[in-house]
């Protein structure tokens, strides 16, 4: 293994691994002598530091491990207090609105409703912060209830659960009507 391969797979490595390594250990996995493993971590160190890079190789005891620049951290703390950003997918926006128009509501009531299995839509939107368990259903295995959070309203720009849009009766009746349809297909076709 070429010399550029070799630093390229150990920069692999310890990106990867986060941690630090032992040496031993690289040279293990690319089967080639520890001493020519510090010889190249070394190179490594020094070319980071003299290219000025974001990025460093440092020792700890026997071991190394790849860490930020400290002449960066200003800018790591500043990214890391902008508030993140999250995608609502159709399937996450159809879940947050059954639990807006339809709480308190439990993971099996939306599950009835959309027709598949929610869990995974109801744990991204408590992640997100715009879902959270409110209370627990007074029925055999207390399921627990979902509701809307202050933040749900922040981010729709609401102050409260009165100003969503209000369902169209006429139109609520045609949706029933559609998922009553297609329940019977689904039962007819198992």
């Amino acid at each position: 293994m070429d010399r550029e391969k070799m630093e390229s797979v150990i920069e692999g490595i310890l990106f990867t691994m986060g941690d630090s390594v032992e040496p031993g250990r690289i040279a293990k996995a690319l089967e080639i002598e520890k001493a020519e493993v510090i010889e190249c971590l070394d190179s490594m160190m020094a070319k980071y530091e003299e290219d000025d890079r974001g990025i460093r190789l440092i020792k700890l005891d026997d071991s190394y491990q790849m860490c930020t620049a400290p002449d960066i951290y200003e800018y790591l703390i500043k990214i890391a207090k902008q508030p993140k950003k999250y995608a609502l997918t159709d399937v996450l926006l159809e879940t947050l609105s059954i639990i807006a128009y339809k709480q308190p509501v439990t993971k099996s009531e939306i599950d009835k409703i959309r027709g598949v299995s929610s869990g995974h839509s109801v744990n991204k939107l408590v992640e997100y912060n715009l879902v959270a368990e409110i209370g627990r259903l007074d029925a055999p295995g207390r399921p627990m209830l979902f509701g809307t959070t202050e933040e749900f309203l922040r981010s729709f720009g609401v102050s409260s659960l009165e100003e969503l849009p209000q369902l169209n009766p006429v139109q609520l009746e045609e949706f029933r009507q559609e998922a009553e349809a297609e329940a019977k297909e689904v039962s007819v076709n198992v």
